[in-house]
């Protein structure tokens, strides 16, 4: 079906302040600035806080080598991580939904010092409507070159094109426009959704950010796992509500993760945006009663009109495998098949392999021996027919491929996924993945 791939390029584009001097949409902001330390007196230290007009202050400070937050007057140190290894050059101080962290830059990477859950401190609301917009950054003592913006990320993971309703690549000039999760400085709760362009040269530039509310509850969130896709004037945007997902993963009540979908006409491959959404409601087996479902791709076969979308269904938390559901309409899916062999499975992704639709995906580590590490095509039954022939990085990369571009002569077949690389030290934890890892087909 598809070329042999083989890696040719390997990018982990970290940024504490995404975009600095933007404002505020999302409870996802950042505090950076260089260390003067040489000159300072003995017991100097440096502070950075993000302030609000409520009587909201979010605070860092070092002192030596000790780094701790303040929320309020209450001062909050990590007695394991809260010392720096290394005398570091920069600062930083990160709201992530609801997560408020330190880091230091030491020997040129970014170190997590120390993290807390407002909520479990009497923290404010932070994903109140509107209530970022009124945060405003400052630095004081042996800090220089401060800079506020909106949060950037430590890793990207969950990489997929951004489509047309016919599965075909969104393409800007030499451009393939990709969706992916911005890693936070800890679990699944501190990412968000961005958007980002894979070049003509195998780089990869941010172009976005995305935000969601919920169709069930107040608040701005961090949805992530998304797919965007263009609809004649109009754009779908199908995301994971993993922004709040539970702190017990082990939990087996239902519908603690879904999928929801937004639609906008607005420019969104550039700025940043809180949209709106609903629930995107995706069957699950009978045998395999589901808890969670994620990680949507939506196509319309423009043979048929009918839609298709590829999901990931839960058994329980983690347990899961791919599904696809079709129908007239997105609120009237049925199940079409699932690949319930699987339990580690994720990245459901369809392809149009001349007349028919193809669904590839991705076999994690912790699925049985023939089925691991290896990334399996399925016909629309979800009956396994093939493989796809490229390394597989660690953690569960996703098979999106990009088919050449027919306006370019010579065009080769490309793929660009993610790795289970962390960033930001212990504290920040498995979260933070990965690199973004580019493949081409091999000559």
């Amino acid at each position: 079906m598809l070329p042999a791939f083989e890696i040719v390029a390997r990018h982990r584009p970290i940024a504490l302040v995404g975009r600095p001097g933007a404002a505020l949409v999302a409870p996802f902001a950042a505090v950076e600035a260089d260390l003067d330390l040489t000159g300072a007196g003995e017991g100097a230290g440096a502070e950075l806080a993000l302030t609000h007009p409520d009587g909201t202050r979010l605070a860092v400070r070092l002192d030596g080598q000790r780094a701790s937050l303040r929320v309020g007057e209450r001062p909050l140190r990590s007695r394991r991580h809260g010392r720096t290894r290394a005398t570091p050059s920069r600062l930083g101080l990160t709201l992530t939904g609801s997560h408020l962290a330190v880091l230091t830059r030491e020997d040129g990477a970014w170190v997590v010092r120390g993290r807390v859950d407002l909520r479990e401190v009497g923290g404010p609301d932070t994903r109140a409507a509107g209530w970022a917009g009124g945060l405003r950054g400052s630095g004081s003592g042996a800090v220089t070159g401060v800079r506020t913006g909106p949060f950037g990320q430590l890793g990207l993971r969950d990489v997929r094109l951004v489509s047309h309703a016919d599965g075909t690549p969104y393409r800007r000039g030499g451009e393939v426009l990709l969706t992916a999760t911005s890693a936070g400085p800890g679990f699944f709760d501190t990412a968000h959704t961005s958007l980002w362009a894979l070049t003509a040269d195998d780089r990869v530039e941010h172009r976005a950010d995305l935000f969601f509310g919920r169709p069930d509850r107040p608040g701005v969130y961090g949805d992530h796992a998304t797919h965007l896709l263009r609809d004649g004037d109009r754009w779908l945007v199908a995301t994971s509500t993993w922004s709040d997902f539970p702190a017990d993963r082990h939990a087996r009540v239902p519908g603690v993760l879904r999928v929801t979908l937004a639609e906008s006409s607005a420019d969104l491959t550039s700025g940043q945006h809180v949209l709106p959404t609903r629930e995107l409601a995706l069957p699950a087996p009978e045998c395999t009663p589901s808890v969670g479902t994620w990680d949507p791709h939506l196509v319309r076969d423009p043979a048929t009109g009918e839609w298709l979308v590829g999901y990931v269904s839960a058994r329980r938390f983690f347990d899961f495998h791919p599904a696809l559901a079709s129908g007239p309409t997105l609120d009237d899916l049925t199940l079409r098949g699932a690949a319930t062999d699987r339990r580690a499975t994720e990245g459901t992704t369809l392809l149009r392999d001349g007349a028919t639709w193809r669904v590839l995906a991705s076999d994690g580590r912790d699925n049985r021996r023939a089925t691991r590490a290896r990334f399996p095509v399925f016909d629309t039954s979800l009956r396994e027919v093939g493989t796809l022939r490229a390394p597989y990085p660690t953690n569960i990369p996703w098979p999106s491929v990009v088919p050449p571009d027919p306006a370019v002569p010579g065009d080769e077949w490309r793929w660009v996924t993610f790795n289970g690389r962390p960033a930001g030290g212990t504290l920040a934890g498995y979260g933070t993945h990965g690199d973004v890892v580019v493949m081409r087909q091999q000559r």
